[in-house]
Parts: C-alpha cells; sequence; structure tokens
C-alpha cells in the first residue's frame, strides 16, 4: 500500500492528503457504510448454513445451464498454458485483485473524497447483495471441478490456497456472477472516472484484464460468469452514483 501510494498519487494530491487526513466527523460520515459493506461480505461466509436452512439440496447445481449456453469455450485459456503464466494469473487473481479493492478504499479516504467513497461502498454492497441470491438458488461450480480436462491451476499452486478457497466458498460454486469479475471492473469504472490518478487509472485498467483472464484461465469461472459479473458492475455504479445526485 506505502508503494502504491508514493508511485501511483500524484505530488499535488499527495501534499493535500496529508495537510488535511480524515478527522472524526469526515470518519463518522463513511462509517456506516463501511460498516454495511463489512456486514455484506461477512455474509458471503454463511450462504452454505442458510442454504441449509432454507432446505436445499447440498449437491445441487447449474452446471448443466452453463454447458448449454457455452459448451467447453473455457478450454481455450488453458490453451496458453506455462508454469510463468500460471504464477502470474495466480498473482494478480491473489494479490492484484486484493490490492485494487483494498487501496481505492485507501486512498480516496486519504485525499478526502469522501462522496466518491460512500458511492463505491454503495457499489461492492450491491453486488455483493445482487449475487447472493445466484449462489443460494442457482449455485455453479468451477469449471475444474466439471469439464474433465480442465486443470484447476490455482488449487494446485499450494494447499493453503484452496483450504482458504473453501473457508471462503465450501462448495467452490460461488460462480455466477464471478465477484471477481464484478468488483475489479466496478473499482476501475470509479478510478477512471472518479479520480484523478492518471498512473493508477492505466494500473486499474491492466490489471482488471489480468484478473478477467486469470479467473478463466486458472480453471475458476465460466465465461458467462465474467460476462454477468461485467453487467452487474455497470449497473451497480450507475446506481451508486446516482445515490447522492441532487433532485
Amino acid at each position: 500500500m506505502a508503494v502504491g501510494y508514493y508511485v501511483f498519487v500524484p505530488k499535488n494530491l499527495k501534499s493535500k492528503s496529508s495537510s488535511k487526513m480524515p478527522n472524526s466527523a469526515g470518519i463518522s460520515e463513511i462509517l456506516p457504510y463501511a460498516i454495511l459493506a463489512v456486514f455484506i461480505f461477512m455474509l458471503m461466509n454463511f450462504k452454505t448454513a442458510i442454504a441449509n436452512f432454507l432446505g436445499l439440496e447440498p449437491y445441487r447445481n447449474c452446471d448443466q445451464y452453463m454447458l448449454m449456453l457455452e459448451g467447453t469455450e473455457v478450454y481455450h485459456f488453458q490453451s496458453l498454458m506455462t508454469p510463468m503464466l500460471t504464477y502470474f494469473s495466480g498473482i494478480i487473481y491473489l494479490l492484484g485483485f486484493s490490492f485494487l479493492l483494498i487501496f481505492t478504499f485507501i486512498i480516496l479516504l486519504s485525499t478526502r473524497n469522501t462522496r466518491t467513497l460512500k458511492e463505491y461502498l454503495i457499489s461492492l454492497v450491491f453486488i455483493c447483495l445482487a449475487s447472493y441470491p445466484f449462489y443460494i438458488f442457482f449455485p455453479v461450480n468451477v469449471t475444474c471441478h466439471v469439464l474433465p480436462g480442465m486443470v484447476p491451476l490455482l488449487y494446485q499452486m499450494n494447499p493453503a490456497i484452496l483450504w482458504i478457497a473453501t473457508i471462503c466458498d465450501p462448495g467452490l460454486n460461488n460462480c455466477f456472477p464471478s465477484l471477481h469479475a464484478s468488483i475489479s471492473v466496478v473499482t476501475t469504472l470509479f478510478i477512471l472516472f472518479r479520480t484523478d490518478l492518471e498512473r493508477y487509472k492505466v494500473f486499474a485498467v491492466l490489471t482488471t484484464i489480468f484478473i478477467l483472464f486469470a479467473i478463466l484461465y486458472l480453471g475458476i469461472h465460466w465465461i458467462t460468469d465474467l460476462i454477468g459479473g461485467i453487467i452487474l458492475a455497470f449497473i451497480a455504479y450507475f446506481i451508486a452514483i446516482r445515490s447522492f445526485t441532487t433532485r
């Protein structure tokens, strides 16, 4: 985060942010939105418990619909497989996505871009809430568990990765829509159109493109998941930026 701040924030904004760090009033204004976003993220971990409470079949899935929609087209992404590309994609998936999400929050907070930060948090909440019914009622398994020959590249990199993934998604079936796609795209939209961070804009666009590639290449998501996530991101962005429009 410190390196990102040094590289991506221009000098004029650094001087402004250092002279006007958020005071208690500014933080209290943002705090309800941040708490709501954290609560919704935590709620995602109770998806399996809620599905069981509703009496849904634990092994129910909608993989056949994905096969009907796109067949095995996602195979083509793994035709590019090399060890270097696999490790690069894993780093982008795990670290690039996390950095994009957290650093955007930090930079909006430190530069006192309060309205945009509220809009950003609202968009994240909307994305998670809109995705939640799909994860409960229409679960779709990761491609590497459905398509024969599709290699689970991400989960083979390190046992700890699979362990962490199953904590967040025990059934590995929170696929449609892709949260990695929707959150990275909506974050990039806010960076492009609601900030003046030129170098960070370039980084965000490139990182998002690599994330969209990685989720397919690593054997996690279907192409339909990616498309659904992108559409959801645009809907969330336009809803969020209109939340504080003066009528």
